[in-house]
């Protein structure tokens, strides 16, 4: 099976059987795509197909629907403390961030800006990044967002206006 890279140079999608005859269907035209809110698109064996795509087969009435997670980091105004998590409705999840819906350590830190985010196509890959976030350095997570984010905005400006 071959493992293309992403950015972060981490293995990103399997390239699969399965994978290329969704992608034949596809071609066909036998795969029906619609696209979500969010705008990121994934890098490596699917360029060319965002990630952010609900691809739906019609075979033998059988509709598989390809499911978006996604792992998070969070601070607070002062960018002090950091606040790593897991969901699969990301806009949801930091509306209850910022609404402090739910008593704990967000709420009680104020950490409600969000300052970088990854998707994933499935649930164990991103309880896995999560995981390594988790047991990295600060020093990591920092270098990580600098990466992506240099300036730390909040990156769900605009989500709930």
């Amino acid at each position: 099976m071959k493992q293309s890279r992403t950015a972060h140079n981490r293995p990103a999608w399997p390239v699969t059987s399965s994978f290329r005859q969704l992608l034949s269907l596809r071609n066909e035209g036998r795969v029906k795509q619609s696209r979500t809110v969010h705008d990121r698109i994934a890098s490596g064996a699917i360029a060319s197909l965002s990630s952010t795509t609900n691809f739906f087969l019609y075979s033998q009435n059988l509709s598989m629907k390809i499911h978006q997670y996604y792992v998070y980091i969070l601070t607070n105004k002062s960018n002090t403390v950091l606040y790593v998590g897991v969901t699969s409705d990301l806009e949801r999840r930091v509306w209850e961030h910022k609404e402090k819906v739910y008593a704990g350590f967000t709420s009680k830190y104020n950490v409600n800006k969000l300052v970088y985010y990854e998707d994933f196509q499935w649930i164990h890959d991103a309880i896995a990044r999560e995981k390594q976030l988790k047991g990295g350095s600060r020093q990591k997570k920092i270098d990580l967002i600098l990466i992506e984010n240099p300036a730390w905005n909040d990156l769900s400006l605009g989500w709930y206006d």
